[in-house]
């Protein structure tokens, strides 16, 4: 997901966001765990879109 596209969302929106991609990373991790992660890139991926999102919401509350 790209900052840009992040900024366009409200403060609620990506609350919501945020709670998702740590759902999703959580699943990757169990996945690679057992062996059935097909793209070990995908939890790189996710852990920079988390850092994006929490960055934005930090500047949209301060």
């Amino acid at each position: 997901m790209k900052a840009k596209e992040i900024r366009e969302l409200t403060a609620e929106q990506l609350s919501a966001k945020l709670k998702e991609l740590k759902t999703e990373l959580f699943n990757l991790r169990f996945q690679h765990a057992i062996n059935q992660l097909e793209n070990p890139h995908r939890i790189v991926e996710v852990k920079r879109d988390i850092a994006r999102v929490m960055t934005i919401l930090q500047q949209k509350n301060a």
